[in-house]
Protein backbone atom coordinates (compact mmCIF):
# COMPACT_ATOMS: atom_id res chain seq x y z
CA UNK A 1 0.00 0.00 0.00
CA UNK A 2 2.80 2.75 0.92
CA UNK A 3 6.14 0.48 -1.09
CA UNK A 4 9.12 0.95 0.78
CA UNK A 5 12.93 1.64 -0.22
CA UNK A 6 12.01 5.29 -0.87
CA UNK A 7 15.64 7.07 -2.35
CA UNK A 8 13.99 7.08 -5.45
CA UNK A 9 10.59 8.50 -4.38
CA UNK A 10 11.64 12.46 -4.82
CA UNK A 11 11.73 13.52 -1.27
CA UNK A 12 13.67 15.92 -0.12
CA UNK A 13 15.05 14.52 3.65
CA UNK A 14 18.52 14.72 4.04
CA UNK A 15 20.93 13.41 6.51
CA UNK A 16 19.73 15.44 9.32
CA UNK A 17 20.61 13.52 12.07
CA UNK A 18 23.92 13.82 12.32
CA UNK A 19 23.52 17.55 11.26
CA UNK A 20 20.99 17.81 14.44
CA UNK A 21 22.93 16.04 17.15
CA UNK A 22 26.49 18.05 15.96
CA UNK A 23 25.32 21.90 15.54
CA UNK A 24 22.36 21.58 18.59
CA UNK A 25 23.20 23.52 21.78
CA UNK A 26 20.85 21.81 23.81
CA UNK A 27 23.01 18.76 23.23
CA UNK A 28 26.42 18.40 24.99
CA UNK A 29 29.03 15.89 25.22
CA UNK A 30 29.04 13.46 28.10
CA UNK A 31 29.86 10.54 29.98
CA UNK A 32 26.69 9.35 31.33
CA UNK A 33 24.09 9.75 28.63
CA UNK A 34 21.16 6.92 28.37
CA UNK A 35 22.19 4.03 26.45
CA UNK A 36 19.08 1.71 24.98
CA UNK A 37 18.11 -1.08 26.67
CA UNK A 38 15.01 -2.01 25.49
CA UNK A 39 12.47 -0.58 23.09
CA UNK A 40 11.47 2.92 24.01
CA UNK A 41 7.97 3.83 25.22
CA UNK A 42 6.77 0.43 26.45
CA UNK A 43 4.82 1.18 29.57
CA UNK A 44 4.24 4.88 27.64
CA UNK A 45 0.57 5.98 27.63
CA UNK A 46 -1.62 7.18 25.24
CA UNK A 47 -1.88 10.31 26.34
CA UNK A 48 0.41 13.17 25.84
CA UNK A 49 1.63 14.07 29.37
CA UNK A 50 4.26 16.35 28.22
CA UNK A 51 2.16 18.13 25.72
CA UNK A 52 5.48 17.91 23.18
CA UNK A 53 3.99 17.28 19.76
CA UNK A 54 5.55 13.78 19.46
CA UNK A 55 4.50 10.39 18.64
CA UNK A 56 5.49 6.67 19.13
CA UNK A 57 5.50 4.41 16.38
CA UNK A 58 5.66 0.39 16.71
CA UNK A 59 5.06 -2.48 14.56
CA UNK A 60 7.06 -0.98 11.40
CA UNK A 61 7.67 -3.10 8.50
CA UNK A 62 11.64 -3.64 8.75
CA UNK A 63 12.54 -2.40 5.30
CA UNK A 64 10.63 0.89 6.06
CA UNK A 65 12.11 4.48 5.42
CA UNK A 66 11.35 7.80 6.25
CA UNK A 67 9.62 7.95 3.12
CA UNK A 68 6.63 5.62 4.30
CA UNK A 69 6.18 7.15 6.92
CA UNK A 70 5.68 10.59 4.97
CA UNK A 71 3.48 8.75 3.23
CA UNK A 72 1.81 6.96 6.18
CA UNK A 73 1.38 10.86 7.43
CA UNK A 74 0.29 12.35 4.36
CA UNK A 75 -1.50 15.88 4.47
CA UNK A 76 0.46 16.28 8.06
CA UNK A 77 3.27 18.64 9.08
CA UNK A 78 6.29 16.48 10.00
CA UNK A 79 8.93 18.40 12.03
CA UNK A 80 11.27 15.50 12.27
CA UNK A 81 10.98 12.19 11.98
CA UNK A 82 13.34 9.34 14.14
CA UNK A 83 13.60 5.63 12.96
CA UNK A 84 15.05 3.72 15.90
CA UNK A 85 18.46 1.41 15.44
CA UNK A 86 19.50 -0.93 18.09
CA UNK A 87 23.28 -2.31 16.61
CA UNK A 88 22.81 -1.03 13.24
CA UNK A 89 19.64 -3.06 12.94
CA UNK A 90 16.09 -1.13 12.63
CA UNK A 91 13.60 -2.51 15.37
CA UNK A 92 10.53 -1.63 13.58
CA UNK A 93 9.99 1.54 15.71
CA UNK A 94 10.16 5.50 15.38
CA UNK A 95 9.31 8.77 16.59
CA UNK A 96 7.75 11.43 14.33
CA UNK A 97 7.71 15.08 15.52
CA UNK A 98 4.46 17.36 14.23
CA UNK A 99 4.34 20.71 14.19
CA UNK A 100 1.10 21.34 16.54
CA UNK A 101 -0.74 19.39 18.95
CA UNK A 102 -3.81 18.86 16.49
CA UNK A 103 -1.59 17.75 14.09
CA UNK A 104 -0.56 14.86 16.80
CA UNK A 105 -4.78 14.06 17.81
CA UNK A 106 -4.93 13.79 13.54
CA UNK A 107 -1.92 11.57 13.76
CA UNK A 108 -3.34 9.29 16.71
CA UNK A 109 -6.23 8.67 14.67
CA UNK A 110 -4.08 6.51 12.41
CA UNK A 111 -3.13 3.90 15.08
CA UNK A 112 -3.60 0.19 13.63
CA UNK A 113 -3.46 1.37 10.34
CA UNK A 114 -1.73 -0.71 7.63
CA UNK A 115 1.82 0.15 6.15
CA UNK A 116 2.15 -2.66 3.53
CA UNK A 117 0.63 -5.39 5.14
CA UNK A 118 1.77 -4.23 9.14
CA UNK A 119 -0.59 -2.55 11.32
CA UNK A 120 1.20 0.31 12.63
CA UNK A 121 0.62 1.09 16.37
CA UNK A 122 0.48 5.29 16.69
CA UNK A 123 0.76 6.54 20.18
CA UNK A 124 1.81 9.49 22.58
CA UNK A 125 4.93 9.04 24.57
CA UNK A 126 6.80 11.51 26.59
CA UNK A 127 9.35 13.96 25.04
CA UNK A 128 12.60 12.18 26.85
CA UNK A 129 11.81 9.25 25.15
CA UNK A 130 12.24 10.85 22.17
CA UNK A 131 15.84 12.93 23.01
CA UNK A 132 16.89 10.15 24.49
CA UNK A 133 16.25 7.79 21.60
CA UNK A 134 18.31 9.97 19.42
CA UNK A 135 21.17 10.69 21.73
CA UNK A 136 21.53 6.62 22.67
CA UNK A 137 21.81 6.17 18.33
CA UNK A 138 24.37 8.84 18.70
CA UNK A 139 25.97 6.99 21.48
CA UNK A 140 26.31 4.00 19.58
CA UNK A 141 27.78 5.61 16.84
CA UNK A 142 30.79 6.82 19.17
CA UNK A 143 29.99 9.91 20.64
CA UNK A 144 28.30 10.40 24.19
CA UNK A 145 25.11 13.11 24.43
CA UNK A 146 23.08 13.88 27.17
CA UNK A 147 19.92 15.48 27.16
CA UNK A 148 19.30 18.81 28.31
CA UNK A 149 16.37 20.35 27.20
CA UNK A 150 14.65 20.26 23.89
CA UNK A 151 16.12 22.04 20.87
CA UNK A 152 14.82 25.07 18.96
CA UNK A 153 12.02 24.16 15.98
CA UNK A 154 13.83 22.87 12.93
CA UNK A 155 12.29 24.00 9.35
CA UNK A 156 9.96 21.45 7.35
CA UNK A 157 11.40 19.39 4.83
CA UNK A 158 9.90 19.75 1.06
CA UNK A 159 8.18 16.98 -0.03
CA UNK A 160 7.83 16.37 -3.81
CA UNK A 161 3.50 15.95 -3.70
CA UNK A 162 4.22 14.68 -7.43
CA UNK A 163 5.89 11.46 -6.18
CA UNK A 164 3.01 10.57 -3.84
CA UNK A 165 0.26 7.88 -4.90
CA UNK A 166 -3.03 9.70 -6.19
CA UNK A 167 -6.15 8.78 -6.32
CA UNK A 168 -9.44 10.40 -7.54
CA UNK A 169 -9.38 12.02 -3.85
CA UNK A 170 -7.80 15.25 -2.92
CA UNK A 171 -7.76 16.28 0.56
CA UNK A 172 -7.42 19.97 1.25
CA UNK A 173 -6.31 21.81 4.30
CA UNK A 174 -6.52 25.36 6.12
CA UNK A 175 -9.73 26.15 4.32
CA UNK A 176 -11.34 28.72 6.16
CA UNK A 177 -14.23 27.08 9.06
CA UNK A 178 -16.69 28.50 7.24
CA UNK A 179 -16.25 27.33 4.21
CA UNK A 180 -19.42 25.74 2.42
CA UNK A 181 -18.95 23.47 -0.55
CA UNK A 182 -20.05 25.72 -3.41
CA UNK A 183 -16.91 27.65 -2.22
CA UNK A 184 -14.89 24.71 -2.92
CA UNK A 185 -16.45 24.28 -6.25
CA UNK A 186 -15.77 27.70 -7.23
CA UNK A 187 -12.62 27.21 -6.00
CA UNK A 188 -11.67 24.46 -8.77
CA UNK A 189 -13.30 26.47 -11.57
CA UNK A 190 -15.40 25.42 -14.13
CA UNK A 191 -12.21 23.59 -15.73
CA UNK A 192 -12.97 21.11 -13.14
CA UNK A 193 -16.47 21.38 -12.47
CA UNK A 194 -16.50 19.99 -8.77
CA UNK A 195 -20.12 19.29 -7.80
CA UNK A 196 -21.69 19.97 -4.31
CA UNK A 197 -22.45 16.09 -3.86
CA UNK A 198 -18.20 15.13 -4.54
CA UNK A 199 -16.49 17.02 -1.81
CA UNK A 200 -17.37 16.14 2.03
CA UNK A 201 -16.28 18.48 4.67
CA UNK A 202 -14.39 17.20 8.11
CA UNK A 203 -15.67 18.27 11.20
CA UNK A 204 -14.34 17.58 15.09
CA UNK A 205 -16.80 15.10 17.28
CA UNK A 206 -17.88 18.32 18.41
CA UNK A 207 -19.78 19.25 15.27
CA UNK A 208 -16.85 22.31 14.96
CA UNK A 209 -15.33 22.29 11.10
CA UNK A 210 -11.72 20.92 11.14
CA UNK A 211 -10.60 23.40 8.07
CA UNK A 212 -9.79 20.16 5.85
CA UNK A 213 -12.29 18.87 3.23
CA UNK A 214 -11.89 15.86 0.57
CA UNK A 215 -12.73 16.04 -3.31
CA UNK A 216 -13.53 13.16 -5.51
CA UNK A 217 -12.28 14.01 -8.85
CA UNK A 218 -13.95 11.86 -12.09
CA UNK A 219 -10.10 10.13 -12.32
CA UNK A 220 -6.73 9.87 -10.81
CA UNK A 221 -5.82 12.10 -14.11
CA UNK A 222 -8.15 14.64 -13.23
CA UNK A 223 -6.97 15.01 -9.73
CA UNK A 224 -3.41 15.07 -10.21
CA UNK A 225 -4.57 18.32 -12.84
CA UNK A 226 -6.49 19.78 -10.11
CA UNK A 227 -2.67 19.96 -8.05
CA UNK A 228 -2.62 22.93 -9.93
CA UNK A 229 -4.89 24.92 -7.25
CA UNK A 230 -2.22 23.81 -4.75
CA UNK A 231 -1.31 27.10 -2.47
CA UNK A 232 -3.65 29.17 -3.92
CA UNK A 233 -6.21 31.39 -2.15
CA UNK A 234 -10.07 30.91 -1.05
CA UNK A 235 -10.34 34.80 0.92
CA UNK A 236 -7.40 35.06 2.17
CA UNK A 237 -6.91 31.68 3.42
CA UNK A 238 -4.04 29.87 0.97
CA UNK A 239 -5.39 26.18 0.60
CA UNK A 240 -2.72 22.81 0.88
CA UNK A 241 -4.03 20.33 -1.74
CA UNK A 242 -2.59 16.46 -0.90
CA UNK A 243 -3.11 13.21 -2.75
CA UNK A 244 -5.68 10.89 -0.69
CA UNK A 245 -7.24 7.80 -1.43
CA UNK A 246 -11.26 6.84 -0.43
CA UNK A 247 -10.18 4.94 2.64
CA UNK A 248 -8.76 7.89 4.02
CA UNK A 249 -12.18 10.17 2.81
CA UNK A 250 -14.52 8.01 4.12
CA UNK A 251 -12.72 7.30 7.65
CA UNK A 252 -13.01 11.44 7.62
CA UNK A 253 -17.17 10.89 6.97
CA UNK A 254 -17.43 8.57 9.19
CA UNK A 255 -15.66 10.37 12.36
CA UNK A 256 -17.90 13.70 10.88
CA UNK A 257 -21.20 11.77 11.64
CA UNK A 258 -20.45 10.28 14.93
Amino acid sequence: MLGSGGVSDGYEIGSKRPRMMESNPYFAVSSGASSYHQPYGYGSSRFQPSGFPVVHLRGLPFNCTEIDIYKFFAGLDIVDSFLVNKDGRFIGEAFVVFAGHMQVDYALQRDRQNMGRRYVEVFSCKKEEYYQAVAAEVKEGGKDYEYRSPPPSRPKRSVNKDDMEYSEILKLRGLPYSVRKTDIGRFFGEEFNVKPDKVHLAYRSDGKATGEAYVEFASTEEAKKAMCKDNMKIGSRYIELFPSHPDEAKRAESRSRH
